[in-house]
């Protein structure tokens, strides 16, 4: 059986980190190395699991290219939460035609992620 599994660069990996942990409830699941400062982590999301590799020279806020969606149980209460933990909420969430509540945020790095929900 194949899986994939996003992995997602930054300069700045305890604070991705501590982002997706406070908005989406993340828990490391396993790091590298096993003690002192950290290069990749891998949290368990749910059923999904994310991986953050520290790399220096990630240009942040670069264009997008891949989108993180995250199904939440309360989109709007949630944008409080992102903004909180140094993410951007660029707008309000909206009901979309296909049946689902999504706000577009970014993570401090300036990572797309959609917070959904189906109606």
């Amino acid at each position: 059986m194949t899986s994939i599994q996003p992995i997602a660069s930054t300069p700045d990996l305890p604070r991705l980190r501590a982002f997706y942990e406070t908005v989406l409830g993340a828990k490391q699941t396993f790091r590298v190395p096993e003690e002192g400062p950290e290069f990749y982590v891998e949290l368990r999301i749910g059923a999904s699991t994310l991986g953050l590799v520290q790399t220096e020279n990630t240009e942040i806020g670069a264009p997008v290219r891949i989108i993180l969606s995250a199904d939440v149980a309360d989109v709007d209460a949630l944008l409080p939460t992102v903004e909180a933990a140094g993410g951007t909420v660029p707008g309000p969430a909206n009901d979309m035609p296909w049946g689902q509540r999504v706000a577009h945020v970014l993570d401090p790095d300036g990572n797309m992620l959609n917070l959904t929900r189906w109606l």
